[in-house]
């Protein structure tokens, strides 16, 4: 299963246009294997906070802002699967985005 298909199968639905921007985001990604969703998704949040610090702050900052915030919910989401790794995945996303965030 790719990563496409698995965000295919999540319920409910984000908006269409959400879920427009994180195929946007995501890009190549999402034909990598569902597997590593969590490291995909987290990755590309990162990426898009990072791309956003150094944006003028404004409404049009809105969608991108929902777009990290679902991509961070999907890579907890996957990581569910596997409650053995959710401690150190948590610290490691919390040290990557708050260093983007400094």
């Amino acid at each position: 299963m790719t990563l496409e298909s698995w965000l295919r199968d999540r319920t409910p639905a984000p908006p269409p246009r959400l879920a427009e921007r994180i195929g946007e985001i995501l890009g190549d990604r999402v034909s990598r294997p569902a597997t590593e969703a969590h490291e995909l998704c987290l990755d590309a949040a990162v990426a898009l906070l990072r791309e956003l610090r150094g944006r003028p702050p404004g409404r049009e900052s809105a969608l991108d802002l929902l777009t990290v915030d679902a991509l961070v919910t999907y890579a907890f989401e996957a990581s569910a699967s596997e409650p053995e790794k959710l401690q150190a995945r948590a610290l490691s996303a919390m040290s990557g985005l708050s260093l983007v965030l400094q």
